[in-house]
């Protein structure tokens, strides 16, 4: 499961690393140093007009089309969605095929079980620094008022040799050189299936952080810095 994680490049850094013409000026792009679910965060798409990428904002715990409640989609049970379910279970499928999205971060937490009382949370970054994007579906819900709902999910996978020390999961992080593809719908009998492995775990590097980053009411620089 990936549960949190940070975003702290700024609107010209995202421009760069992901070949992006332009970020609205209506979109805020503050660091988020403890990035929770439920909350609306920057992700990257198609322009179905332009076939260029866009940033847009969408909320974290993608609420499907489908859905006849909020409330029903309102927990952490969407806000990630595995692998190996995205051609099968119908909530994710259709997304799949059609609307794929680039989430941006710079490291993500995982929280290893010391004993039946204590986690010590760890993060994790490519070790070249450079900011790198988790591979995500998204979907919009027709709100009660009219309006439009887009939200985002993350996918999971199984983990490399470095995240297997402390979880059994790890989000799907992609190569800059399968963001065209992956952002692309094909054809759905060959959807990109291949690009859902672990990352390779020579290019990531992990450390112990804060415990304070469980309370996601905290969120400053230090809390995904190595403690001690």
């Amino acid at each position: 499961m990936c549960g949190r994680y940070v975003r702290k490049s700024d609107k010209q850094r995202l421009v760069e690393a992901f070949h992006l013409r332009t970020v609205p000026d209506s979109i805020a792009l503050a660091p988020n140093y403890n990035v929770a679910p439920t909350t609306f965060q920057p992700v990257i798409r198609t322009d179905k007009e332009t076939g260029e990428r866009e940033l847009v904002t969408m909320r974290w715990g993608m609420v499907p089309h489908f859905a006849k409640s909020l409330a029903d989609f309102n927990g952490f049970s969407t806000i990630n969605a595995k692998a190996e379910t995205l051609t099968t279970k119908p909530m994710w499928r259709g997304p799949f095929q059609h609307r794929r999205c680039l989430v941006p971060a710079d490291c993500f937490y995982e929280w290893k079980v010391l004993d039946a009382k204590t986690k010590q949370p760890y993060a994790f970054t490519l070790r070249s620094g450079e900011p790198f994007a988790f591979a995500g579906l998204w979907d919009a819900w027709k709100e009660p008022d009219g309006g439009l709902l887009q939200s985002f999910a993350i996918i999971t996978t199984d983990p490399n040799e470095l995240t297997a020390t402390i979880h059994n999961r790890m989000p799907v992080i992609l190569k800059p050189s399968d963001y065209d593809r992956w952002l692309t719908p094909d054809d759905p009998e060959r959807p990109p299936v291949d690009l859902l492995r672990p990352y390779d775990a020579g290019e990531m590097t992990a450390y112990p952080v804060d415990p304070r980053v469980g309370n996601v009411r905290n969120n400053e620089p230090g809390l995904c810095e190595k403690l001690g």
